[in-house]
């Protein structure tokens, strides 16, 4: 099961109790308050891992509890501090703090639209409500990015440990009998939410020909099937250029119209696409499926404009597959003539045609000293 975006609940250990103990040693009948510290609640420390690829693991496992530190001893014996828990996460994590009903009461203006829709749907049973959590919400705060293997982040501290006696002895008080409670370890609900690092990523309609093309350019084996949403998660290839370089494509899951509003699969793939360098937008030039390659492209810009405007801004490429099918000939010829200035390169990968012209035209525009020439 692939999870890109999950909610969890996380709070840090609690911090051990202070302990009230007096010595009680031969000859020394009044030592006087021995009582030690308790130690340090753990923290929780989110640790990106190449090795994990998506957030199923907090699908079984939503709740993320730090340990506890012991309590305070006798003898001035401080409590053991907990080790921190380390949740393992995948690179191109992005972590997001909800923040409660409460927080935005004194100011209604600012409280997120999925309170709004909860209240909504009480008062309207019928009243449609869009599904998912969207991270756009004002009571919703970005506080961690992280694309850096191995990169960490303390998500919760643990509460700190509590006092004993010894720390509370004066000259007016001989015999203190308080201590402190340990302290409570932060705690909060936050959404994970996965975008993909890549290179390139592979855009277009539901059966386009993307998993096909990405099993020829690299060793990955994307599933494939003549239906369409036959991709139902980004898949990554890694695909090998000569003098030992190397990039990493995505194929995203089909897009359709309306995916800036979540129809089909919609936000499920487009937040994977923003981290990519180049997009590759691979039409179906033969029409196959009935629609025409020049509105095809018209529609997947419209809609990665309306979900993320940078996007419109990223360096792109058209890619003309399915040129083996009767049709695509003519159709590219009409392709070319509306769009002059724009760079197409024609391919049919189910029969490896053009495969290496792509490949060399995607080194050079993944290659740093190439950049400036690359098409925007």
């Amino acid at each position: 099961m692939f999870v890109d975006q999950i909610k969890v609940h996380a709070k840090g250990g609690e911090g051990g109790d202070g302990c009230v103990s007096f010595l009680r040693e031969k000859f020394i009948p009044k030592g006087g308050p021995n009582g030690g510290d308790g130690g340090r609640g753990g923290d929780i420390i989110l640790r990106t891992d190449p090795s994990t690829d998506n957030l199923a693991a907090f699908f079984y496992e939503p709740i993320i509890r730090g340990l506890d530190g012991e309590n305070g001893m006798g003898k001035n014996l401080y409590g053991r501090g907990a080790k921190p828990k380390i949740v393992k996460v995948p690179v191109g994590t992005l972590v997001y703090r909800i923040h409660s009903l409460e927080q935005h009461e004194a100011q209604p203006e600012r409280r997120s639209t999925m309170y709004y829709n909860l209240a909504r749907e009480e008062a309207e049973p019928e009243a449609p409500v869009k599904k998912g959590i969207n991270v756009h919400d004002p009571g919703i705060e970005l506080i961690a990015d992280l694309t850096e293997p191995g990169q960490e982040f303390v998500l919760c501290k643990g509460g700190d440990g509590g006092k004993g006696n010894v720390h509370f002895k004066s000259s007016t008080n001989r015999i203190p009998r308080e201590a402190t409670p340990g302290a409570l370890g932060e705690e909060g609900d936050f959404i994970f939410e996965l975008r993909t690092i890549a290179d390139a990523g592979l855009v277009g309609y539901p059966n386009a020909g993307k998993s096909t093309l990405l099993g020829r350019i690299s060793s990955a084996h994307p599933k494939v099937a003549a239906y369409p949403f036959t991709t139902l998660h980004p898949s990554i290839g890694v695909v090998e250029f000569p003098g030992y370089a190397r990039a990493t494509v995505a194929d995203i899951p089909g897009l359709i119209e309306g995916a800036h509003l979540n129809v089909g699969l919609g936000h499920e793939f487009l937040r994977h696409i923003v981290r990519c360098k180049v997009l590759l937008f691979v039409l179906d030039m033969a029409g196959s499926e009935g629609r025409n390659p020049i509105e095809d492209l018209g529609t997947l810009r419209e809609e990665l404009k309306l979900y993320d405007p940078s996007l419109a801004e990223k360096p792109w490429l058209v890619i003309a597959n399915k040129m083996d099918l009767p049709d695509a000939a003519e159709n590219l010829k009409a392709f070319k003539r509306r769009f002059r200035k724009r760079e197409v390169i024609p391919i049919s990968a189910a029969n490896s045609e053009g495969i290496d012209v792509l490949k060399s035209r995607l080194n050079e525009l993944l290659t740093p000293a190439s950049a400036p020439d690359a098409p925007h």
